[in-house]
């Protein structure tokens, strides 16, 4: 949540209060007012023209919170620098306009908050209400806040009288406005029987703990840095600093230890000394600072509370609480998703039974239709006794008829027998192929009952079948994809491996190439060896013929001849005034031509040896 949001929250209270009518509009005069007031309290310029400006098309009537929410940005909200105000004022400002209208309670009853209280338990339930107009907190929110105001005050948090609370139907269970939150507050259902004293120094501990977000406050001692000596201080702890007081009023800072927590290291545990336990220390980039707790536990919060603010700077995060909000939002979001995931699977489950009922019914149905089937078989089978019987009556007739005419007709006796005799065999047919329809129908009702059997049970592998092949597909479409995978990884490792077999063979022809480099190198450095070594040689047989040939000459000598590259010279006696200062003037120049000329001729008889050394003659001097 971001300083704009904040603002809008505290703004849009005043907004509301300004709304007498609960229309939704307010007019451009009190518009005026509440933005004069917000630039003062924003340490803003205030433009008393461009709300005019801004509202000319709406001169007909007063203006709504859309037709005001774009003034605010441009004119107020965007030029708002962060640090340059007090938040604090700008709540108060809020807090003044929507308490005269909202705030109605009985300032007789004992149980009434302060209007201090009342004050910061609003900023509590902005900070923590959700970021949805109107302005609502969370039962979950709730019972944080609750939670903390009663550890503040070290009693035990009541559940019961929370749930009794949240099941009137004045209470939605998506969340309670902070007017019916004051009123449950005012109650005093929560904090009966506690001194008001107690109440209000816990709501403050929680306000400064939340809204004004200090990890820890306390007294320290903390050891001088030119004199040495300890001093009781009161520490305040924040994400940002570390700032520390004469004492608890906060009126006489001190000084920041540490500015954006820039600590390199906490370390838990010193030894006891100069009379204090319970010791730590904080190195910064500059400075080693050494405090003393008043016991060990005290030690322990202050050092995890400095890591905790070390790590939110890390993490770029302005406040602790603003992250515990955002985690128990998300907290609250998993659950609701859980939620409605069972409320899913239960539908699910549900119409799995109802499908389930549904097919008992069908199969209800099936063995109903079978009973009647078995009925009409049993009504076919009657009436083909009856017609049998109906048979065997008329032959009873048919035979006592004959009886009677046998003794008129005797004449016809052998014709009437032999027709008896056929009659008996047609009547053993017809038990015959009675005792066959018998066996038939019985055949026929095992074979329809075993055919119902065989298509309940074709039915179910039919089902198995289409479950397999939906498998089967399944399964043969992730082997046809991994087998495209692998022919791809394959392909792509073929071509790596020519291009890395490429790479070695130009790393094989290079390193040949490097290898006659070398070789070639090495027969020219032995050469050069072999030709430094004969013009080593050959110096040092010039130098010896120069200093042989450097000998001075005496007067009416004569320099003994060379041959016929060397011109004849005189050299002066040192007796000679004339001579002595030009030999000194001339002496480094002459040293120069002197070894030019060495050079000279020792490169020109080292010519000469290679010449004759390659015709096979050597000269020695």
């Amino acid at each position: 949540m971001d300083l704009r949001s904040e603002l809008l929250k505290s703004i849009w209270y005043g907004f509301t209060a300004l709304d007498l009518e609960k229309s939704g509009k307010v007019s451009k005069s009190q518009l005026k007012v509440l933005s004069h007031n917000l630039c003062t309290v924003l340490c803003i310029p205030h433009d008393p023209v461009a709300l005019e400006e801004h509202f000319r098309d709406d001169d007909d009537g007063p203006v709504s919170s859309q037709g005001y929410m774009p003034y605010l940005n441009k004119y107020i909200l965007d030029k708002v620098v962060e640090g340059s105000f007090i938040k604090e004022n700008v709540d108060e400002l809020c807090w003044t306009l929507t308490a005269k209208k909202n705030y109605q309670t009985d300032k007789t009853s004992s149980t009434v908050l302060p209007e201090k209280d009342a004050f910061r338990l609003w900023c509590l339930f902005n900070f923590l209400s959700e970021d949805k107009y109107p302005l609502v907190m969370v039962p979950d929110e709730v019972e944080y806040l609750l939670k903390k105001v009663c550890m503040a005050m070290s009693i035990e948090f009541n559940y019961v009288e929370l749930e009794d609370f949240f099941s009137q139907d004045s209470v939605q269970q998506s969340g309670i406005t902070v007017w019916i939150f004051l009123e449950m507050m005012n109650s005093g259902k929560i904090t009966r029987g506690i001194e008001k004293s107690i109440i209000s120094m816990a709501i403050e501990e929680v306000y400064r703990e939340i809204v004004g977000d200090v990890l820890k406050e306390g007294y320290l001692w903390k050891k001088g840095q030119l004199r040495r000596n300890w001093k009781e201080r009161w520490f305040t702890l924040r994400p940002s600093n570390l700032s520390y007081y004469t004492g608890e009023d906060r009126k006489d800072c001190q000084g920041i230890i540490i500015d954006k927590l820039t600590v390199s290291l906490v370390e838990q545990v010193l030894p006891d000394r100069d009379g204090k336990r319970c010791m730590f220390c904080l190195k910064t980039l500059s400075k080693t600072y050494e405090m003393s707790a008043s016991d060990t536990k005290q030690r322990q919060e202050w050092t995890t509370a400095i890591q905790t603010a070390i790590r939110l700077h890390v993490e770029g995060k302005k406040s602790l609480h603003k992250d515990l909000k955002l985690k128990r939002r998300e907290q609250r979001e998993q659950r609701e998703k859980r939620r409605q995931a069972k409320e899913e699977e239960l539908q699910r489950l549900r119409a799995l039974q109802e499908e389930r009922e549904r097919k008992l019914a069908e199969l209800d149905l099936l063995k109903e239709a079978q009973k009647q089937a078995q009925a009409l078989l049993e009504q076919d089978e009657q009436r083909r006794r009856q017609q049998h019987e109906q048979l065997q009556r008329a032959l009873e007739i048919q035979l006592r008829e004959a009886e009677e005419a046998r003794v008129s007709m005797q004449a016809e006796m052998a014709l009437k027998e032999e027709e008896a005799e056929r009659q008996r065999k047609r009547i053993q047919e017809l038990e015959e192929m009675q005792k066959r329809l018998e066996e038939a129908l019985q055949q026929e009702i095992k074979a329809r009952l075993d055919e119902e059997a065989f298509r309940y049970a074709q039915a179910g592998l039919l089902a198995e079948e289409e479950e397999k092949m939906k498998a089967l597909m399944s399964l043969q479409e992730e082997q046809e994809e991994y087998i495209l995978k692998t022919q791809r990884e394959k392909q792509e490792l073929k071509q790596e491996m020519e291009v890395k077999s490429r790479a070695l063979d130009e790393a094989q022809r290079q390193l040949e190439e490097v290898r006659a480099n070398r070789h070639r190198v090495d027969q020219d450095v032995v050469a050069a060896q072999r030709k430094l070594r004969q013009a080593s040689t050959n110096v040092k047989h010039w130098n010896v013929q120069m200093n042989r040939l450097m000998r001075p000459i005496g007067p009416g000598e004569k320099r003994p001849s060379l041959g016929s590259s060397y011109s004849s010279f005189q050299i002066p006696t040192q007796r000679d005034p004339g001579l002595r200062l030009r030999r000194r003037s001339g002496s480094e120049d002459q040293d120069e031509e002197s070894k030019e000329n060495v050079d000279n001729r020792a490169e020109c008889d080292l010519e000469k040896r290679h010449s004759h050394a390659s015709n096979g003659d050597m000269d020695i001097p």
